[in-house]
């Protein structure tokens, strides 16, 4: 075979462009050099690729397809590199991402955006700000942004639902990334973010920024099949799979007996092996009807293969039961849980001067629990029984459930008695941080949540076909 058969079998080898990215990270990081990247983000990128090609080339191996993912690459997916994102990296080396060039300086301290894209269900903000942000009251090392997009206020700002920060100290201040998941049903092509920050390390704004953020159509795939569980009253539909550059969002839904049971997809596997992975997910709708609690959901997965002809999902379903709660008059009683064969058996209550002791055990528990089990449950204990003043338990939100502060004391020392009998013994300083004003037995609550001690349980199985013409 001669040079030009060899370039020509070579032009037709297809490239596994995330196998290469991720050989080029995992190579940086095993020489150490990981961390020099942030420092030198493009340069470190450049000569890493830079390599690779030096190698092509000189090998006579001239193969457009990997120069193309090799060259444009590290030029604008540099600092994706640097935050391991590879859709960022696929985007990047298909021209699909908006380079920006926005500056401003506020109370001394300069933020920079530098690059912004929007794929499937995920729109990405990249930048700079200088290291006099470490003149704020964070530790040196942490930057921390008050923010609101679309002139939000506070909380109360959809697009902070699944948004995400990633930080990284470079030469004269940290690269910055924010991930944000489209938080509307439907998408526009085109729009503008206005985005405000209002302090960043305690040091005050405001910095306003108008991005652009670019999307070509999805392509839909309407599946509309349904998994039902009668034995734990849900039900799962997928419905359809949009299909970006880079990534593939999937809208399902759900539906539930009880409100606050949820439905996790963990993974599909697609007909040839294929493992995909989702998202947090944005919720899209929410219904109480006859039937149960729906809840339409869009989250971002793997990309779908154009070949699959089936996938087959893995959910799992997480109980909530409902808190349980007795007045401490009694010095030993048992707290069931409403939906699980479990229970919380109080052998004693005893107040020595500041400190309050209780001692419990669980019942109805796996006898198969491992070590590192028990190990997690002293563990969760200290976070998980709630003292209350019963005139303030009515002030407590179900939907954002903030204890009373000065009436309330969550925070305890736990001693295992016995493992083999899950026995336990929960000591609360009643002059602590947390406190409860005027502090009398007969008017503390102890409340405890089942839910949060049981692992969610894994559901069948199930596949759907795709329709024909997958693309």
């Amino acid at each position: 075979m001669d040079n030009k058969e060899v370039k020509s079998a070579i032009e037709k080898i297809v490239v596994p462009k995330e196998k290469v990215f991720g050989a080029i990270d995992k190579g940086l990081k095993m020489s150490g050099q990981g961390r020099k990247i942030k420092k030198k983000k493009v340069l470190a990128g450049s000569s890493a690729a830079a390599a690779l090609l030096g190698i092509t080339i000189a090998s006579g191996f001239v193969n457009p397809t990997m120069n193309k993912v090799l060259a444009n690459t590290p030029l604008i997916g540099g600092i994706f590199q640097e935050f391991n994102d590879s859709m960022g990296v696929e985007l990047a080396n298909q021209d699909a991402v908006t380079e920006l060039n926005q500056s401003l300086t506020k109370n001394g301290v300069t933020v920079k955006l530098t690059s912004a894209y929007f794929d499937g269900n995920v729109v990405s903000i990249t930048g700079f700000v200088d290291e006099d942000v470490e003149n704020g009251h964070n530790e040196k090392g942490e930057v921390s942004f008050d923010m609101n997009f679309e002139h939000n206020k506070g909380d109360n700002d959809p697009w902070l639902n699944g948004k995400s920060t990633d930080i990284r100290k470079v030469k004269g201040g940290y690269n910055f990334q924010w991930k944000m998941e489209y938080p509307y049903k439907s998408f526009k092509e085109n729009s503008t973010l206005p985005i405000t920050i209002h302090n960043i390390n305690g040091i005050k704004g405001e910095w306003n920024f108008d991005i652009p953020i670019q999307q070509e159509k999805n392509s839909t795939l309407v599946i509309d099949q349904e998994q039902g569980y009668p034995d734990d009253e849900v039900k799962i539909r997928i419905k359809e799979i949009l299909t970006a550059r880079a990534s593939s969002s999937l809208i399902y839904e759900t539906v539930e007996k009880y409100k606050d049971d949820e439905i996790y997809i963990l993974k599909a596997i697609d007909n040839k092996g294929k493992v995909y992975r989702f998202g947090n997910g944005t919720s899209l709708e929410e219904a109480a009807l006859e039937e149960g609690y729906h809840s339409t959901a869009r989250t971002k997965m793997t990309k779908l293969n154009s070949n699959t002809t089936s996938l087959t999902f893995y959910p799992q379903l997480s109980v909530a039961d409902p808190k349980v709660q007795q007045l401490l008059y009694k010095k030993s009683f048992t707290l069931k849980s409403k939906r699980l064969n479990l229970g919380l058996q109080v052998n004693d209550i005893t107040k020595k001067g500041s400190k309050l002791v209780i001692d419990y055990q669980f019942t109805g528990l796996s006898k198969k629990l491992s070590k590192h089990q028990l190990d997690l449950f002293e563990n969760n204990l200290k976070y998980e029984l709630l003292l209350v003043d019963k005139e303030y338990i009515g002030e407590i939100d179900p939907e954002n459930p903030v204890p009373p502060k000065n009436h309330s004391i969550r925070m305890n020392k736990v001693k295992t008695i016995d493992k083999k009998t899950a026995n336990f013994q929960s000591t609360f300083d009643l002059n602590g941080e947390e406190k409860i004003m005027n502090f009398k037995l007969e008017n503390t609550i102890l409340q405890f949540n089942f839910s949060n001690f049981i692992p969610a349980k894994e559901l069948q199985p199930f596949t759907v076909v795709l329709p024909v013409g997958n693309e």
